[in-house]
């Protein structure tokens, strides 16, 4: 009985620390995960990924590391989720303020993200959407 109780016990023991979690939810592992490449910068509904155009920096890999840094195009910095992992917060030193953006799609194969900004010389909003596919 005594062995049959041990045994018990440690089974018990292995199910509870088998099952514990990394602490790391499905989004997270789905942004950090893959390198993403840019497939769609847009503003306004219009490619802006050309030479001299709004989102030209952000053309190429994007890379989202697990230590909260990364690689956007050409911009290095920051990166953090926000309201319940809704939202991804861009900091870099290249940019004058913080990007803040909507996650539309976050699966394994897509990341699609959407933000406004307004244009300081005009006060006219710019409506940004910017896609991308896993490496």
């Amino acid at each position: 009985m005594k062995n049959l109780s041990l045994l018990f016990l440690i089974s018990i023991s292995f199910a509870i620390f088998s099952c514990k979690e990394d602490g790391e939810s499905e989004r997270f592992k789905l942004l950090t995960g893959p390198t993403w490449a840019s497939d769609s910068l847009l503003a306004n509904g219009i490619d802006a990924s050309g030479p001299g155009e709004m989102l030209e920096k952000f053309k190429g890999n994007a890379k989202f590391n697990t230590d909260g840094t990364g690689s956007f195009g050409t911009y290095t910095g920051t990166w953090r989720f926000a309201y319940d992992e809704t939202q991804i917060v861009i900091e870099t030193d290249s940019l004058p303020i913080p990007l803040t953006t909507k996650i539309a799609e976050l699966t394994e194969s897509s990341l699609k993200i959407t933000t406004s900004v307004p244009n300081l010389t005009t006060g006219i909003t710019t409506n940004i959407r910017m896609t991308f596919k896993a490496r």
